[in-house]
């Protein structure tokens, strides 16, 4: 019986490659962390039912969370 055993040395990426991913990766997260993101995402899980009685239309999420920020 043989064994085999390959081990491949993983390349580094070169820094600024590193550097700009990271703060890619960064504005990511804060994107993600942000409060009206959270409330979109929680009245896209609601049903459409759900919604009605709130007064809002599915189509009209966005607008209804951004409406003191911009005008939609």
């Amino acid at each position: 019986m043989a064994f085999l055993t390959a081990t491949a040395r993983a390349e580094q990426a070169p820094f600024f490659s590193r550097f700009f991913a990271a703060i890619g990766n960064g504005l990511v997260a804060m994107g993600e962390a942000n409060p009206r993101l959270r409330k979109i995402e929680a009245l896209q899980r609601l049903s459409d039912e759900q919604l009605a009685a709130r007064g809002i239309r599915r189509e009209d999420i966005a607008r209804h969370v951004f409406q003191d920020v911009f005008y939609l």
